[in-house]
């Protein structure tokens, strides 16, 4: 809910135990009326007064912090915009002629994939074995041709 109607039903409640405060003093002195038999002076008048002037003052303070939350300023909502600015690297062409058949395949791979890939599609497109496609990419990762990040419970490899 919003404030403001949090504010409206605050207000309704504490207007509406304001009448039920009146309306049972009211009965009260009546009954106090017919029973006492001091008359206006007697002390049981004063004890109503007392309750009757507390229990309107209650009922005022949660008037008030309901008419607060009416006429209080609604919350804005902040726009943050981002941008993102796309750099590319340039990335240094890889000399084919000093890799092994297989590492030019793993890296063939890579590059169709935009040069990022999980080492399980690796796996599953090279039919190779994972030992194998792990130690061949830790052959690239030594000659910093790739890179090995850590994703949950595989590794992701992208292209340097």
């Amino acid at each position: 809910m919003k404030n403001k109607n949090v504010g409206y039903l605050i207000a309704g409640i504490a207007v509406v135990i304001g009448f039920i405060i009146l309306i049972f003093n009211l009965g009260l002195k009546k009954i106090v009326g017919q029973t006492c038999t001091h008359g206006p002076t007697c002390s049981m008048f004063d004890t109503i007064a007392i309750q009757t002037w507390l229990s309107l003052a209650i009922a005022g303070v949660i008037l008030v912090i309901g008419l607060f939350l009416i006429f209080s300023k609604q919350e804005e909502k902040i726009i943050i915009k981002t941008k993102k600015i796309h750099v590319e690297k340039k990335k240094k062409p890889i000399d084919y002629s000093k890799l092994l058949k297989d590492e030019k395949t793993l890296i063939k791979i890579i590059e169709e994939a935009d040069g990022t890939i999980f080492q399980s599609d690796l796996v599953e497109k090279t039919d190779f074995s994972k030992v194998k496609v792990s130690r061949l990419l830790d052959r690239l990762q030594g000659r910093q041709l790739i890179e090995r990040k850590r994703r949950g419970t595989t590794n992701v490899v992208v292209l340097k």
